[in-house]
């Protein structure tokens, strides 16, 4: 019997970047109007999808020209919300979907953070995942209070101890510590309940989290470092791993050495799926799917997409010279602590040491912003035909991560509609939800 692959619905980019105003995208109603995410929600369940998915940033991109003038003008990564007053609503109407939520071990306290999903996996009966990232936006940072951008190395030693505070939190209350007793009166058992005394680089942490067990006893936890230390990192703590999809010869290489990292952790690798973030334009036919491909490119001006690059690598690209290399540029990325990640997931088209010219630049940048160059667009079989081949290659263990659609309900639609019945008749493809919690629908392949 073939391998079951799991899917999720990122959703974190669906107002941004003018997606909210191409075809197929909502009329009578505008972010954050709730009733476009309940909608979703039922949308999504209906098509048995493992999770919907919010990434997050707090701060309106000003990296590009150093000011927001363009970002606010254009809908360049704002306006977002704190999604999670909203998958409280949502779970109300749901019954499986799963729900993961963003936040910053960069910024945030790991309290703070453990409390507030601990009563969220109440709320859901168990359906909550974390994903924790680690900043490099500049933006979000001055929000904090933060004049420069924290070091690579030392934002990833900050997010591993977050997530062992986290960890033990959650742990510090026992799953049976509570009793009830209506005769004696005796509600809990204090042998069960203690306190974690975390001291530090980062944190000093007394505990114990002053909350019931949740249902899963704590969320699925979710990562997304690609470089050698973020992978490390993912390696020491994660449940599943959220990656770019830059490549099938890339992929196979990040899945081979996330195992190798997990191996020296002394984990299971055949236990931590990898989610591949992908842009989809699904069809009826291949020609109505080229057809929605080709809208992309009128979603935003060129102003916009500098933008949205500049917040992304952490570089204000309206400074680029008339030629350079990309090794050039990240060179500097690098030097200022930023995300060189980013930066070449978007170049990976040019040879890094070869001159470019900053007009032709623009126009790759102008194609990954809108997610043109790198979605994968056909009829549901020909999308696939290629879920499969990545599926097998890297694995067989995780699945994809639908990112950023063009329109929304219209793109999420299409998938529930024509692609998720082609992978249930491959057998590559749950035809019903049989786990209580969404860990328990994750392991389920």
């Amino acid at each position: 019997m073939p391998t079951k692959m799991h899917i999720g619905y990122d959703l974190s980019w669906m107002q941004l970047e003018g997606r909210w105003r191409l075809p197929g995208s909502w009329t009578n109603a505008v972010y954050p109007d709730i009733r476009i995410f309940k909608e979703l929600a039922l949308i999504a369940e209906r098509g048995l999808l493992d999770f919907m998915f919010w990434g997050d940033g707090t701060g309106i991109p000003s990296t590009w020209k150093a000011n927001r003038h363009d970002a606010v003008k254009w809908g360049v990564g704002w306006p977002r919300q704190d999604m999670s007053p909203y998958i409280a609503a949502l779970s109300q109407i749901t019954k499986h979907i799963g729900f993961g939520l963003t936040y910053s071990s960069t910024y945030m306290h790991p309290f703070y953070t453990a409390r507030l999903l601990n009563s969220l996996d109440h709320v859901t009966n168990g359906r909550m995942a974390f994903n924790v990232v680690a900043s490099s936006r500049r933006a979000d940072a001055a929000n904090y209070g933060f004049d420069e951008l924290m070091e690579h190395s030392q934002r990833y030693e900050r997010m591993e101890e977050f997530i062992d505070i986290c960890k033990a939190l959650w742990a510090s209350v026992e799953p049976d510590a509570f009793l009830w007793d209506r005769e004696s009166g005796q509600m809990a058992d204090p042998a069960k309940v203690k306190a974690i005394n975390h001291r530090g680089k980062f944190f000093n942490v007394a505990g114990p989290l002053a909350c019931v067990p949740s249902p899963q006893g704590r969320p699925v936890i979710v990562q997304a470092g690609a470089s050698p230390r973020g992978i490390q990192a993912s390696a020491s703590f994660a449940d599943m791993i959220f990656a770019a999809s830059p490549g099938l010869d890339k992929q196979v290489k990040h899945r081979t050495e996330l195992d190798a990292a997990l191996v020296a952790q002394g984990r299971d690798p055949s236990g931590v799926g990898i989610v591949w973030d992908i842009v989809l334009i699904v069809g009826e036919t291949d020609e109505d799917a080229k057809r929605r491909h080709e809208q992309l490119l009128t979603a935003v001006p060129v102003e916009a997409v500098g933008a949205f690059m500049s917040h992304q690598c952490g570089y204000d690209l309206s400074k680029l010279p008339d030629s350079f290399t990309i090794e050039e540029i990240n060179e500097q990325i690098v030097r200022a602590n930023a995300s060189p990640v980013g930066f070449l997931n978007m170049t990976n088209h040019f040879d890094p040491k070869e001159k470019v010219t900053r007009k032709d630049f623009y126009e790759l940048i102008r194609h990954h912003t809108a997610g043109y160059d790198h979605a994968v667009v056909g009829s549901a079989a020909r999308i696939a035909d290629y879920l499969e081949e990545t599926f097998i290659a890297t694995g067989e263990r995780g699945g994809f991560m639908i990112a950023h659609p063009p329109a929304v309900p219209r793109d999420l639609l299409n998938v529930i509609d024509f692609l998720i019945p082609e992978l249930q008749r491959r057998g590559r493809f749950r035809t019903e939800y049989r786990g209580g919690t969404l860990r328990e629908n994750l392991l389920d392949s």
